[in-house]
């Protein structure tokens, strides 16, 4: 997989509806189909899933134009998120390489708030978030082929 940038959008509970919409507009088919918090492995560091939020969406990825990919979640209030204009969308930055990761990582948090520190993730890929010190939301994930 080459390097990418896309856009990563949080729902309050609607973003299989907000996907469908967007998908019926471009035209484009889902990356890997919809994935659910039902599917998260029960474990340490995982609260466990309630029924209400067991068929929300934990991902999906739709491509727009240009190889532009957005991606998306619900944030269930349940799990302890509020879902408001401004922690709503982040722009995600998957590099070639886990060094490469590092180094954005490290730079673009320097002077911020990190959220995630970047550590590997049970989904296969090695991921943190941060807000930047002017209030920029990023992500960073990097995927070994």
């Amino acid at each position: 997989m080459s390097a990418r940038v896309s856009t990563y959008v949080n729902f309050p509970g609607n973003a299989e509806e907000a996907f469908l919409f967007y998908q019926s507009v471009f035209k484009t088919a889902f990356i890997g189909g919809i994935h659910r918090f039902g599917e998260m492995p029960q474990g340490a560091g995982h609260p466990p899933v309630t029924d209400a939020v067991k068929n929300m969406v934990l991902h999906v990825e739709l491509p727009l134009l240009g190889n532009h990919v957005l991606m998306g979640t619900d944030a269930p209030k349940e799990m302890g998120f509020t879902v408001l204009a401004g922690n709503n969308m982040y722009i995600n930055l998957e590099p070639d390489s886990k060094q490469e990761a590092d180094r954005l990582f490290i730079e673009l948090s320097a002077g911020g708030n990190i959220t995630m520190p970047i550590q590997e993730m049970f989904w296969g890929a090695y991921f943190g978030s941060f807000t930047d010190k002017f209030g920029i939301n990023w992500m960073l994930n990097f995927r070994s082929k």
